[in-house]
Parts: C-alpha cells; structure tokens; sequence
C-alpha cells in the first residue's frame, strides 16, 4: 500500500526526480486501429531492458475504476488489464525481460494490514449502502426527481487476494495474452516474459526485488542493466534505492487530486450523495449530448528516476570530518532505514513523526549530528545496529515534547484561518442568487445559450420567494415551531452544519500538556506509564520489527510469522536499552495457504468466495474463531481527521487457534478447491525467434523430469532453474482463450515452462552495494537544481526528458506568420509573442543575407534547449530583433526598415526556406500571407506601418 503522502513529499523536495512519460498514440486507418510497432526506438529516448509490473497496481484500477463507468462483468475487467497492460509496455519497450507480478500469499506481518483494510472497506461499503438508500427515501418523500435506481451486483474487490476464483481466472487470462503478444507483437520478439501469478507466496513488489537480488549475484548478470519499475506505492522508491543498481526508473500514473465525480444517486455533477436535491437533469446541448458527461482525459504517466534521486542524495548526505570513511551506499540504506520511522505496511509511525510535518528532514539532521558519536552506519546490507540507532532514536527523544507542542500551535493557526475563510466566503457572497432558467451557469457548460421561458412568471416566483426568506429571517429572537411558523418563544438554536467551527473529535490525550505519556499510555494500552515492563515490551515488539522490515527489503522475508501485536507504536523517547535487545527470528519458517490466508484476511461478509463449510465458521455463533470476525468494531481516530486515517481496533488473529478450527473442515474441500489452495511457482515464456526456445522445446520433446539450468548466453544473463510444465503453452498446439470476446491461438509458436530463481543458503547475505563493472550514469543535477533561483532571478527548471542533449522543438516559418497576425505586435508586453521571426533555414548554409544594419540572431538550436532556456538567452520569439548584418533573414511583412515606407523586394529573391530554390510564382510579395497569384483572396488591409504595394 505504500507510505501516505512519501511521494508527495519527495516530488517537491527534489523536482528533477520527475520525467513526464512521451506515448506513441495508436492511429486509426478508415475505422480500423493500427497497431504500434513497439520495436521500434523509445519515444522517450531512453531504452530499457527490464520492465517490470507490481500487477495489484493494475488490477485495482482496471476493476473498479475511479474516474470512469466501471466493467460490466469480469471478461471486459481482463479486456482492461490488457489494454492497461499494452499502453504500459508501449511507453517502457523493454528489450530483454518483462517480469509480471502478482500479490501471492503475505507474510503474516502483512496481513495484520490486508485484514484491517478488508474489515474498513467492507463496514464502509455498508454504511454507505445504507446512507444513499436513506438519502434517497427522504428526497422522494419530499417529491424529489431520482433515476430508478439500477439493480446490479456490487463488485466486492476483496476477490483480489490470493485463493479465489478471480484470481485463479486471472491467472489463466494472463497465460493466454502472453502467448497471444508473443506470437503477434514485433516488440515482444525476443523477450523474455515471466508471470508469477498469486499461487506464489510473496507480495508482487517483494517477488520483483528477490528475483533482482537473485540475479545480481550470479556471475553472468550484466550491471548496466536498466530497470524499469511499474506500481503506485511510494514504498518501491525505497526499495529500488534499495538494490544498488545504477539505472533504476519507477513509472506510475500521475497523481491528479479532485477528480469530478458524478452523484451516485442522481448521476449529475458539482454535489455528492449528502448534497443531494433530487432536482430533474437539465437538458445541455440541442440533443442532450453534453449533459452530465465527465471530461474524458486519459490518464497520464511518469517516470520517477531514482539516479537523480541518488544525485539528490549524495549531495544532501555527504559529511565531512567523519571519524570513518565516507560511504554513500551505506549512507542510502541509512535514509532508506530512517524513512520507515514514519511509516511503512507493517508497523504503526511513532507518534512524534509525521512525514507532513519534516519528519524525514528532521531524522536527516540528527542522524548527520549524531553520526560523528556513533562510530559508523546504522544499517549494513539489511542488519542494523541497535547501539548506533538507539543514540539517533534518544535525540529525537528530546525534543518530542516541543515537537508535540508545534503540532498544536500549527493545528490552531490552521483552524483559525479556516475560520476567517469561511466568514469571509459568508460575508462576500451575493445576497441573492437567480434559479431555474436564471440561473448563472459556468463558462462552457452549456453547448449553447437557452431560450427564456414564461420570464415574467419566473420572475415573479423568484420575488415571492426572497419575499418569504427575507421575512422569516427578519427578527433573530423568532424561533419555528414544528410546523414551519414563526414563534416568539425565543432565539432559534444555531444548527451545527451553520456553525463556523466544525465537530472535532475528542482527544484525551492531549500530547502538548504535561503528563502526555502517562495518558497516551493509559488511554492506547491500558497500563500505566510506570508499568516498565510492558513498555520495554512494546519498544522490543518495535525494535523487531525494524529490524524485521529491514531485513525484507534487503534480504527477503526473515520470517513469514512475525508480526508487530499491537496497534499503536511506542514514543521515540523509550528506546533506552534496545542496544542488547534480541533481533534474531525463527528459521524455516513457512507461509499460510491461500484458503488459510483468506480466513485470517477477509470479514464475514465477503465469506462467499470461500467453501461452504470454511464460510461457516466466520457466522456461526458456536464457532471457535467467531471472535476473529466482529461485525462491528471501533475505529480510533488518533489525532487524525478522517476515519481512513484512523486505527481500525480489530482483534489479532490467534494462528493456533485458526489452523486448529480448519483442520476440520479441510477434508470437505473439492478437488478443484485443494488445487486453488496449493502454493505455486513462476512460468517462463519465450515466442519463437527467442534463442531460449528451442531449448525449452528440446526438454519437452525428451520429456526430463529433472530441473535444469537455463544458459545464460541463450537468455540475455538470466540464470535460474527450469522444470516441465503440466499447464504449458507449446508450440503448434491450440491456446483456449479464457476470454468468450476473444479468439483461441490456433497457430501458436510460443512456449512456457516453469521457472525458479538460482536458490542459496539461508545464511546467505546479499551485498548492498554497486557491482563490479557498473557505469555511473551522467549527472543530471546542476549547481542550480539546489537553489530556489539563478543569476537571472526565474526560478531554475529541471532537464526535461532522459536525453539532456535531445533536438528541441521549434516552430517553422508558417507557424510563425500566423502567430504574427493573430498575436499582438506591442513588443514591449513580457510573455507575447512579438513580431519577431526565425532563421531562415536555422542555420542552413543557404540562409539569405540580412539587411545591411541587421544584426545577427542568435541561434535557435543554441538557446532553445529545454534544460538550459531558463538560464541562458531569452527565446527567440521573445527577443526584439536588432539590426546588424552578417545574420539569417526575417521576414518581409515582420521587418522594420531604414526606410520604413519603402519595401525592397529584390533583398528576398534567391533560395527559399531549408534552402531549396524557389519556384517563381513564390517568389512573390510575403507580406500577402501566402496568398498565391491563383487565389481570389482579398489582401490584408493597410497596417500602417508597412507598404504592401
């Protein structure tokens, strides 16, 4: 799920991070649309070799989409993934590997997270059902206009975890469309494509990161290899700074708050359901076109490069006068440790660290204080020194308290300020505002204006109608009796909706008064601060677990039991003595099954996705676990604002317990069932033209039950372990696609095998650090990309693009003749276009001489670079034009003169634009705006300025 607001926060503290994503658009041909050819050069002029896909990522969108009608039903949701997942792969055009991964089966300290959000979406879900039918009874009651409300099955998204059906389907569909590119797609040619659907354990993000740990250590893997990332959660920023690799690149939609989103009761725009009136559509546009119609935009895409962010941080974390030597990948994995003090999927943020508060800076400058005493790093290849991070968790210790005390002054000037904004919004509105057919409508919400309608009717209706309000407000000390009439029994109670300050929830905590700890305490665990003993317990729980997450993204999972068994974190100030705390957990330990999975994960209301006999046991009032399945439970805001941001208080799953209650049910599983409930592995597909292909082809022909090793020579460096496939997609035999909507593969030539990543000890310590061989890509950063502005006072802009040296994009001569007759011509108006016009040819050899006194232009290639154009010269078409000779031609109807009333046109006559010779009939008078000798156009009138004869 990521880190709330992390990305938010790095995007605008190191801008250049950012690269917006070129897409090649698909083109239609009479109706027809025509394929991209994906073979062909990256449009964003960067070429990578591995692309890989966090596919949860994609699925949720894909499913229950956001910003557009939803699917209909579940084959137009896989029809969607792969569109989703063509447009990915046309913007990234990987050249070696395409890695598809799916969330399989999590470690325990994951779920305790899945659990809560499954819980919270389903009470959500309910309480929202129940709202929009109660909202909708009260307005039909008032004679409110509502469309009959559609009968259709909601779509439950908690089908997408491990064991169901649809993910089991899913899995099959993606079998189906790799197969499918492999044989159709130029691009996928001579890819290599691994799919690791849910039957694996691991989270997808955390497959993609051992696999690339995995390779890294075998002699063959190449160093320069460029990885591309695919996924929204901020938490792969850290973990792709957590290989060590040179050329790592995210890429993720653009985040667009505020989406217009259409009421789910009467499908109109501008309110939500609580806002809603029940008042008839109005008609827009002649045939209702445009009525209600959300502005279809295409969501856009990002790259998110990580060596600028290395850049970033080798100048912000380099230290001077270290009692040790400076090392800036131990530093890195140092950041990437501090950052989950703030927050990560796996245990709860320390109180006094808000990352919306400077949390990370804050940890940035005490570590780079403290690190002098310390002796060394915090972290080395994912183990962490508990001595060395006890002296950075103290001094943040310290100032908890004036941290505390901030946070409430800051939340009391914000509430302040919101207050004046609300009586100044009350105070500046319009006393009286037209309706109905009056109304005043947004610029461009209507196609067209409409005609008036019985006006003097309508206008008398609206009289009346201020003529009511203005006298039932008239006197404030008259209250309304139960029927609506005035009573003078006194001043009418102020509602709470009409109040300037909104209900905040109660917080007995009070973190800025003296004794915050004690009742933080009292109030989250129910013990008293002086209970030493249970805090040591709370902070060695946490200690665990940084140790534990640590481990995990360094070194894969430590233990697939472990899990952090409270709900809330202790304070920074009680990390005293975790220098000799144990950080060690149990070996060979194992996942849960995916049905088993489930049962700890899902609310009894989305039991229906599993058997009969294992649903009953979340309903059934005599079952041993009914307890784990509360159909109601607290949510504890914690100084937050929105229920979302709060702790949902849900009772921790007893493992014991739960396998002890299924052992039961066990034998009453299908055969169809037990296969759903078996963990799985990786398949491997290669197309034809792959070198790979005949020899996985050559194993299935001999029939070797025996694993063997994939030549790394045969497969671009990637090593691991093949073995026979019992579901295979073979060569010349049928591919059944899943999809009714979809044609079957009757002449496939691609191939699948089962694939597993080279295995090592379990001892075995991955190195954290950049290989042997490895290029260090160019610098990116400038001295100015630090600094708020430059020398000219504009504020400093990032290279835009990979390619720093890339041609930029100009206008051409005919652009520049219409930006002359429709621009205004004052020269003097900063960001107009002035009447100032290009090189003739840009500096072709063949460009035509200038005027006598004319001066030399600058050129366009020299000062338009995207990278440079806010530092160096101003651009051309905001310079005024100066007279020197020796420079490239302007245009005759854009020119000033010596002599201002007398044109020349013998200066013009010769070589025309990117110097290939005119025809005669264009040698003619350009001031005539291209109007040839043919065409019965009136000529522009005089402008006064030049002479057009």
């Amino acid at each position: 799920m990521g880190v709330p607001a992390f990305f938010r926060w790095l995007s605008r503290k190191y801008p250049s991070i950012i690269v917006n994503c070129i897409e090649e658009k698909v083109k239609e041909c009479n109706g027809v649309k025509v394929p991209i050819d994906t073979s062909k050069p990256n449009p964003n002029e960067v070429e990578f070799d591995n692309l890989y896909l966090d596919m949860n990522g994609i699925i949720h969108p894909c499913t229950h989409p956001e910003d557009k009608p939803a699917p209909k039903n579940e084959d137009e949701m896989m029809v969607a993934i792969f569109e989703y997942i063509d447009r990915i792969f046309n913007i990234v055009r990987p050249r070696r590997l395409l890695y598809m991964a799916i969330d399989g089966v999590a470690p325990r300290a994951k779920m305790n997270q899945q659990r809560s959000r499954r819980f919270r979406a389903s009470k959500e879900g309910m309480e929202a059902a129940e709202e929009k039918q109660k909202i909708r009874q009260e307005i039909l009651a008032k004679g409110g206009f509502l469309p009959p409300e559609e009968v259709k099955e909601r779509f439950d998204s908690n089908c997408i975890t491990p064991g169901t059906e649809f993910m089991d389907n899913l899995a099959k569909c993606l079998r189906y469309y790799i197969a499918d590119r492999l044989n159709s797609d130029p691009g996928w040619k001579n890819l290599t494509v691994i799919l690791s659907d849910a039957s694996a354990p691991g989270e997808g993000e955390h497959k993609i990161m051992d696999y690339i740990r995995r390779q890294r250590a075998q002699p063959n893997h190449d160093p320069n290899t460029h990885h591309c990332l695919c996924g929204a959660d901020a938490d792969l920023i850290m973990l792709g700074l957590a290989t060590h690799e040179p050329n790592f690149t995210i890429i993720r939609e653009e985040f667009k708050p505020n989406k217009p989103k259409p009421c789910a009761l009467c499908n109109q725009m501008g309110h939500e359901v609580k806002d809603c009136q029940g008042l008839p559509r109005e008609k827009q546009g002649k045939h209702d076109q445009f009525a209600d119609s959300l502005p279809v935009s295409e969501q856009e895409f990002i790259f998110i490069r990580l060596c600028v962010l290395r850049e970033y941080l080798e100048r912000e974390l380099t230290m001077a006068s270290l009692p040790f030597t400076f090392d800036f990948e131990r530093s890195v994995d140092d950041w990437v440790f501090m950052c989950f003090f703030v927050g990560n999927d796996f245990l709860p943020h320390l109180p006094s660290l808000e990352i919306r508060e400077g949390a990370i800076d804050r940890l940035v400058n005490i570590y780079k204080n403290v690190v002098h005493k310390t002796g060394g790093y915090l972290t080395e290849s994912g183990f962490v020194n508990l001595q060395r991070v006890q002296m950075i968790m103290l001094a943040v210790g310290e100032v908890e308290d004036s941290i505390f005390k901030k946070r409430k002054d800051d939340d009391d000037n914000f509430k302040r300020r919101q207050k004046e904004k609300r009586k100044r919004l009350k105070r500046d509105q319009p006393s009286f505002i037209p309706g109905g057919q009056f109304s005043p409508q947004a610029l461009g919400n209507r196609s067209s204006p409409q005609a008036i309608c019985n006006p003097r009717q309508a206008a008398f209706e609206m009289r009346m109608h201020e003529r009511q309000n203005s006298t039932t407000s008239a006197s404030p000390n008259t209250s309304l009796t139960p029927d609506s009439s005035p009573s003078l029994g006194g001043g009418i109670k102020r509602k709470p909706e009409d109040s300037d300050s909104e209900p905040e929830p109660e917080d007995n905590i009070r973190l800025w008064e003296t004794g915050w700890k004690q009742r933080y305490y009292k109030n989250k665990f129910d013990v008293d601060a002086s209970d030493e003993k249970f805090r040591r317990k709370v902070v060695q729980s946490y200690v665990e677990g940084l140790c534990w997450v640590l481990r995990y993204y360094y070194q894969g999972c430590a233990s697939w039991n472990w899990y952090y068994p409270f709900h809330y974190a202790p304070f920074a100030s009680d990390f005293e003595g975790i220098a000799d705390m144990p950080s060690d957990f149990e070996k060979g330990s194992k996942p849960f099954k995916p049905l088993e999975q489930l049962m700890g994960v899902f609310p009894a209301a989305s039991g229906n996705f599993l058997p009969p006999t294992w649903r009953k046991l979340m309903t059934d009032p005599e079952s041993s676990i009914i307890d784990f399945y509360p159909e109601d439970f607290a949510i504890d805001l914690n100084g937050k604002k929105y229920a979302w941001q709060g702790v949902a208080l849900l009772p921790f799953v007893d493992e014991r317990r739960l396998r002890a209650a299924l052992e039961e049910v066990y034998p009453d599983l299908t055969p169809e069932e037990s296969r759903r409930n078996s963990l799985g592995g990786d398949v491997l597909f290669v197309g034809k033209h792959h070198p790979l292909c005949d020899f996985i082809v050559e194993q299935y022909k001999t029939k070797n039950t025996e694993a063997v090793d994939i030549p790394p020579e045969l497969c671009h460096g990637i090593q691991g372990k093949l073995t026979l496939n019992d579901n295979a997609v073979l060569p010349d035999q049928v591919v059944q696609s899943p999809v009714p909507m979809l044609r079957d593969l009757t002449q496939n030539s691609a191939v699948s095998i089962s694939f597993k990543d080279p295995q090592f000890a379990e001892d075995f310590v991955f190195k954290a650090t950049v290989l042997p061989g490895a290029k260090k890509p160019a610098p990116v950063l400038k001295p100015g990309d630090w600094e708020k502005t430059n020398n000219d006072g504009r504020p400093w802009r990032p290279q835009l693009g990979f390619n720093r040296d890339r041609k930029p994009v100009h206008l051409d001569q005919s652009a520049f003749r219409t930006l002359g007759h429709t621009m205004p011509r004052d020269r003097g108006m900063p960001g107009m276009y002035p009447n100032a016009v290009p090189l003739g040819a840009y500096g072709s050899p063949y460009a035509r001489p200038l005027m006598g006194s004319q001066q030399q232009i600058p050129k366009l290639l020299s000062n338009l670079r995207p990278q440079e154009s806010w530092r160096g010269p101003t651009p051309l078409f905001q310079q005024t034009p100066q007279r020197t000779a020796g420079a490239a031609p302007l245009l005759a109807w854009n020119r000033v003169m010596q002599s201002p009333n007398q044109f020349q046109p013998a200066q013009y006559q010769g070589l025309g634009p990117m110097g290939y010779p005119q025809r005669p009939e264009d040698r003619m008078d350009r001031g005539r705006q291209a109007y040839g000798p043919g065409r019965p156009y009136p000529l522009p009138p005089p402008a006064g300025r030049y002479s057009w004869n």
